[in-house]
């Protein structure tokens, strides 16, 4: 199997621009390809993970990956799926979560000896004159196919900033300009990119003549890792200081029994063709297969010893007879008493089981929440530093456990 039969076969491939080249670049090993990272956090989440194992897979194949940092572009601020305009961030913010990326993308893509590039699109478009743009690139795009994008459909109604109007131009002027720069002949990215992924492809046909367009092939990467990475509204972070690797490890052993096995197929290393064994699973062997796609990613993002250890708190909390000890554990700090107590709202908030009081209560109320085995129904509940000498395992819903300690 190629490693681009490979990429169909882990459902992978939604749209591409030209097939046949495509195959032959990647099965080649010729293809210097780059995906964008708009830095708008402070670390990549869960739903990174297609881009990140895409990347790795392909380098593994003997391609070359450029992990484009999107500081200039995150400036601006990407108009696609949002109902609203995102945050405006200061230079230094995003400045700050571009070394974060860097950091994080390191553990799965190797840049040593330049197998890999890591570039900064601020690097080449904060400085470039707007007048020059315009005339440089603006006559290559025409405002009635911009309209009609996916990407800016959305916004229309509601109302899209002449800002986020010019995202589409500066994503296809990176890949312009890392054309000329870097040789790079493909780009990857969501299927909500579609239409700012041809405007790039079109530019270099327009400015470099039809020749250069063989080598401007786009491939496009299913959606899915978007919608992956987010559980109750909240991002699952590959920082474990933001998500621990206990809570990333049972995000993924909890994903619906539907969507277990296209996750494995998508996101693990595993061989095709074990995978393809496991299409038959079912029942308690889903169980398994969730277990096995909650080890794997951990591993991978948080090493060895910190997927054992939250793979045995796992069994700890749901199978009875292991070890406890690695069962996440969060310490109230004195700030979290008052007159000596602490109630049962401070304690989910401050271990961030709740993002507000107002959440906590509900949890609460709706009898979602337990101490030690024990249902907590009163939302005035309070505990008294001597409750936590001892074991006091807090847990919300069925999935969200933690020791609390004073």
């Amino acid at each position: 199997m190629t490693i681009y039969d490979e990429l169909v076969a882990r459902g992978l491939i939604a749209q591409v621009t030209n097939e046949d080249e495509i195959k032959k670049l990647i099965n080649e090993g010729k293809a210097t390809f780059y995906i964008g990272f708009d830095c708008t956090a402070d670390s990549l989440t869960a739903g990174h993970f297609m881009a990140l194992t895409l990347m790795k897979r392909l380098q593994m194949a003997g391609n070359k990956p450029i992990a484009l940092i999107g500081g200039g572009t995150t400036m601006i601020g990407d108009p696609s799926g949002r109902t609203d305009m995102r945050k405006m961030l200061t230079r230094e913010d995003i400045d700050h979560n571009a070394e974060c990326f860097k950091r994080q993308m390191e553990r799965f893509i190797d840049f040593s000896d330049g197998k890999a590039l890591m570039v900064n699109n601020a690097d080449w478009l904060l400085d470039l004159n707007y007048v020059d743009l315009l005339r440089e690139v603006g006559a290559c795009f025409s405002v009635n196919n911009m309209l009609r994008a996916e990407c800016y459909k959305q916004r229309m109604e509601k109302g899209l900033s002449f800002l986020e109007f010019n995202y589409m131009i500066m994503q296809s002027y990176d890949f312009y300009y890392m054309f000329q720069k870097y040789n790079c002949n493909l780009e990857f990215g969501g299927d909500d990119q579609w239409s700012n992924m041809l405007g790039g492809t079109e530019l270099i046909r327009r400015k470099l003549g039809k020749d250069a367009h063989a080598m401007t092939i786009t491939l496009l990467t299913d959606s899915q890792g978007k919608k992956m990475g987010k559980t109750a509204g909240n991002a699952v972070w590959l920082d474990p200081n933001k998500t621990s690797p206990f809570e990333f490890y049972q995000y993924w052993r909890n994903v619906g029994d539907a969507d277990v096995l296209k996750c494995i197929r998508m996101l693990t290393f595993l061989p095709i063709e074990q995978i393809q064994e496991m299409d038959s699973w079912e029942g308690a062997q889903l169980n398994e297969a969730k277990d096995i796609l909650a080890y794997e990613l951990t591993q991978m993002v948080h090493g060895t010893e910190e997927a054992d250890k939250a793979r045995e708190a796992s069994k700890a909390l749901f199978a009875g007879g292991a070890n406890s000890e690695n069962i996440p554990c969060h310490t109230l700090s004195e700030e979290d008493f008052r007159d000596g107590k602490a109630d049962i709202l401070q304690i989910l908030v401050s271990s961030g089981l709740t993002t507000s009081r107002a959440e906590a209560r509900r949890a609460v109320q709706q009898g979602g929440v337990s101490v030690n085995g024990e249902k907590v129904s009163d939302p005035f509940t309070a505990y008294e530093k001597s409750a936590f000498a001892e074991e006091f395992l807090l847990k919300k819903g069925k999935k969200s456990f933690c020791k609390i300690e004073a």
